[in-house]
């Protein structure tokens, strides 16, 4: 274990919703300071992917996000659903959201959004042949408009910073690295 590693000495939770978890965790730091107050939100774990079609034309979504109260541009994902595999939670936000399946779905890596105060961890993969299977399957608070650009405009709209989700550029950075794309 870690000479820095907290001790957590106990949790109480503030908030617990679907959407909304809340807890207070009072802990011993390792030279025995005691923080009685460290706040943590708790979501569910995400995942997101670089989604290439059979003729390599990169899926993107566009859909209003309200903490922001943008519309904004993104790329595919969700929540991990619980007993689901962060694999099986791609591929199936992949189908519902756009329709389509994939021949390939690989790994790029895992982040936190803000390891200091949320638990929650994103899954960010690769995938590649892309082939449209049905229309979209969306859930009751979702509208989401899909859009296909080249991997040329792609790397417009990232240098133009069209891309303000943080958790979707660092998978799309890591993209660009395993298609040998950076130039």
């Amino acid at each position: 274990m870690s000479k820095l590693k907290w001790e957590k000495l106990s949790s109480k939770y503030l908030v617990k919703e679907n959407w909304a978890t809340l807890r207070v965790d009072v802990c011993r730091m390792p030279d025995g300071t005691l923080i009685d107050d460290y706040y943590v939100l708790e979501y569910p774990n995400w995942v997101n992917a670089v989604a290439l079609t059979e003729d390599d034309e990169v899926i993107l979504i566009r859909q209003y996000r309200h903490a922001a109260e943008e519309v904004i541009l993104e790329i595919p994902g969700g929540c991990i659903d619980p007993g689901e595999s962060p694999e099986e939670a791609v591929k199936r936000e992949l189908l519902e959201e756009t329709g389509y399946i994939f021949e390939t779905i690989e790994p790029l890596g895992t982040v936190y959004a803000n390891p200091s105060t949320s638990a929650n961890k994103t899954f960010s993969y690769l995938a590649k042949g892309g082939r449209k299977v049905q229309e979209q399957h969306l859930d009751g608070r979702e509208e989401i408009e899909v859009l296909k650009v080249t991997l040329d405009e792609f790397k417009e709209l990232i240098l133009k910073n069209q891309f303000p989700q943080a958790l979707h550029v660092s998978a799309i950075f890591y993209a660009l690295l395993k298609l040998d794309i950076l130039k």
